[in-house]
Formats: structure tokens, sequence, C-alpha cells
């Protein structure tokens, strides 16, 4: 479930959501797993409070982070997070704004869909659950780059009615 709204990914993702997509021979037990997550999540929205949620979805970030090999990805950038912020505007075509002073970046993933590789778009799954593991992806790997632990937080969300999915991580 990690990384779910941080959609920014899609480079990585594609092959992930076509083969979760494909409905036959033995993909087709993918095709189930995503289903059941989809329920799962949307179960866990409706009964959980917001604090469960958010424990529960920022611990299903490491994961997806883990499955990327983000540590392995980010290793060029480890110690500079301007590098960093340039190569994820390029490469994911995100919009960063960096401000040093405040060490506060906000970063819009510039996306007009969540790419979540995990939920069902088809099933109408629509969980605002799924943007606190963006949380926790984004404190990942931002922390990372600088080499300390960062806070994330979502600041707009397209699950929650939002045009793009934009979180605000502060450094300090």
């Amino acid at each position: 479930m990690a990384g779910a709204c941080l959609c920014g990914f899609p480079s990585l993702l594609q092959a992930a959501d076509a083969t979760l997509n494909d409905t036959s021979g033995p993909d087709k037990e993918k095709v189930l797993m995503r289903d059941w997550i989809s329920t799962l999540l949307l179960s866990i929205d409706e009964h959980a409070s917001r604090d469960e949620c958010r424990n529960i979805m920022k611990k299903c970030a490491i994961s997806h982070y883990e499955h990327l090999n983000m540590d392995e990805l980010l290793l060029p950038y480890v110690g500079d997070i301007e590098k960093f912020n340039h190569f994820i505007e390029k490469e994911w075509g995100w919009r960063v704004s960096y401000q040093k002073e405040e060490g506060i970046i906000i970063a819009n993933e510039n996306k007009k869909a969540c790419v979540c590789p995990l939920v069902n778009p088809k099933k109408g799954v629509k969980s605002s659950i799924l943007c606190y593991c963006s949380e926790g992806f984004s404190e990942l790997m931002f922390s990372k780059v600088v080499g300390h632990p960062v806070k994330a937080s979502v600041a707009s969300s397209i699950h929650r009615g939002d045009a793009s999915c934009i979180y605000r991580i502060s450094l300090s």
C-alpha cells in the first residue's frame, strides 16, 4: 500500500499496475489481491479512528518503499536535497517549492489521478486513508535524502477531492 497517493512514481509503477490489472492466468490472483486490499482499506476507513488509520497506513509505506528499492534509488541524492528536488521535478513531473530558510518543501505530484498500484480504480475506491501511507512514504524518502527524520503531511489530495496530491515536508 505504501506510496499510495504519493503518485509521482509512474515510471516505477506502470509495470506493477499492468500486472495487477491482468485478469488472465496466474495474474488473476493479483486481481483478487487488489480487490481484497481495496475492501480492507474501505473497512479500515469505516471502522477505525483517524489516528488509527494514520498509524496503520504509515507503517504500510515501508513495504512499498522497500519493494521499490528506494534506498538504492536515493543514494545519488543523499545529502543533496536540491539535487533530489530537481530529480523528482524532471523525472517524475513533480512541482517542488523548497523554502530553505524555513526548512519546508512543498511537493506537488502534478498528477490528475491517484496511481496507487494496489487499489482497483474500477471499483470506485476513493479512501482518503491512502494519503497517510503517502505521508509515511514521503517521510522515508526525504529522511533518507537529508539524513535525519522529517515530518510529512498531506496538504492536498485527489482522494480528498483536490486537483492533485501535495505534500508538506518539514525538514527540521
